[in-house]
């Protein structure tokens, strides 16, 4: 086989893939992990129970592929508009954040609360993505990504107020995201005003705007 037949064959082996990746997503999005077979899954993506076999393994491989691509999304929409101010861009991403929780309820709720039961690899997952996050987040506010322990402790205990107000917000949407959107928003902006406080190395951004 030439170098362009090998090229051929991986494109089309990471298209299958990823086929296969976004029909998992809709499946575990409205049915749990336990009540779908391998079976249930060859039939709705129409292929052979083997194909899935040969690239995930077993199906709690095909599960963690799911959740990584999840993961995947919710960090590079979270992580972009690094054109815009940085205020803005922490506004930004707060919204990103939002957004896909919204529209990825199923996947966003796997990813914070850990999978199926108490899944170590799941939350392994869970903790790389709250890290990028913060990350983010301090890239936005001081322009790097590395920060004092102490600034990082402070946005972490935001991020998990984050998680737990987003699902609650999740199963109670008479709030609009606007709205949930602009508490956290001022509830970053107070936790930025503490750090500045405690690590004057880290001075809070201006508002957006000023």
């Amino acid at each position: 086989m030439n170098n362009s037949q090998q090229r051929g064959t991986t494109e089309r082996s990471q298209v299958r893939r990823a086929e296969l990746i976004a029909t998992g997503r809709k499946l575990f999005a409205d049915t749990s992990y336990d009540a779908l077979s391998m079976d249930d899954i060859a039939k709705h993506a129409s292929v052979a129970k083997g194909l899935i076999y040969y690239y995930f393994k077993s199906k709690r491989g095909y599960y963690l592929a799911i959740v990584e691509d999840s993961v995947a999304e919710l960090v590079a929409g979270a992580a972009g508009h690094t054109e815009l101010p940085r205020a803005e861009r922490v506004h930004r991403t707060i919204d990103g954040y939002l957004l896909y929780a919204q529209h990825h309820q199923a996947a966003y709720r796997t990813i914070v609360t850990g999978g199926v039961g108490f899944d170590t690899q799941v939350l392994a997952i869970r903790d790389v993505v709250r890290e990028e996050l913060i990350a983010t987040i301090a890239m936005g506010a001081y322009g790097r990504r590395e920060i004092p322990l102490l600034a990082r402790l402070a946005l972490r205990g935001w991020l998990n107020t984050v998680e737990s107000v987003t699902l609650d917000w999740l199963s109670h949407q008479e709030l609009e995201r606007d709205t949930v959107r602009e508490l956290l928003v001022r509830m970053l902006r107070k936790t930025l005003d503490a750090i500045e406080e405690f690590v004057p190395e880290c001075p809070s951004p201006p508002p957006a705007g000023t």
